[in-house]
């Protein structure tokens, strides 16, 4: 756990989203309001070089407000990400390709299972999400030979995200494979889901492995939910791969 990062809570309502990504992420946390004679965005703006990332528990308003005549340059600039506090967004605000704020609000979505809001280009230009499920163990080369086959003649330069369930987050071989290709990974509990069974091919096996009929299809369709299955689930050396292209790239 690295202290680089920083959670800033506006309201002691907060207390419990921000221990949760604490416990997770870890990094110091910030109390504002335990220094009622200093205003809350001064406090932030004397704490703001302290840290590398921030993740700021507030409205997106508010982080705009604090932030005012603070940042300077994308690559010197901290990373922060806005969580709402009901814990539904996860924004890359500020320094999001540069500083890792994109791949932070990640990190953070996939503790408090949030949905990624990201707005650089060089990301969300990218029309591909890849859906992964595997067996337990498998090696970063059998995934990416999965995923190689799956792809066809287009690779990782178009892949926006990889996709998975919960119960596969912590896989070393899908981890290392995210890390070589700069990939962000996107974890779905697994009654998310369970209660979105998109499969066209449905594995008995996996059911009773995982609970769920299949993984890499309704990962891919949930993480880009307008999206077109182009590639659906294929199996290689105990890895399933499914394709989906956001329908925004047909227009």
């Amino acid at each position: 756990m690295s202290e680089s990062l920083g959670i800033w809570l506006v309201r002691a309502e907060s207390e419990a989203l921000a221990a949760l990504l604490q416990a997770q992420l870890g990094g110091a946390l910030y109390r504002p309001w335990l220094n009622p004679a200093v205003a809350q965005k001064q406090q932030f703006s004397a704490a703001y070089r302290q840290h590398a990332q921030w993740v700021m528990v507030a409205a997106s308003g508010i982080a705009v407000r604090f932030l005012d005549g603070l940042a300077q340059d994308k690559h010197s600039d901290p990373a922060l990400v806005v969580l709402d506090e009901a814990g539904r967004y996860a924004v890359s605000l500020l320094a999001g390709h540069e500083g890792g704020a994109n791949r932070l609000a990640y990190r953070v979505a996939n503790v408090v299972g949030a949905v990624p809001v990201i707005t650089t280009a060089t990301e969300t230009l990218k029309p591909l999400v890849v859906g992964i499920g595997c067996r337990k163990g498998v090696s970063v080369d059998q995934i990416s030979a999965a995923v190689r086959k799956a792809l066809g003649a287009r690779w990782v330069d178009e892949v926006r995200e990889v996709a998975t369930i919960d119960l596969k987050e912590d896989e070393p071989g899908l981890i290392e494979f995210c890390a070589r290709h700069g990939l962000p990974l996107r974890v779905f509990a697994h009654a998310t889901v369970a209660a979105r069974a998109w499969v066209t091919q449905a594995s008995e096996w996996v059911n009773q492995s995982v609970g769920v009929y299949g993984v890499c299809e309704p990962c891919a369709l949930i993480a880009c939910s307008r999206g077109k299955l182009i590639v659906p689930k294929m199996a290689l050396d105990g890895v399933a791969v499914a394709v989906v292209e956001d329908k925004w790239m047909e227009a």
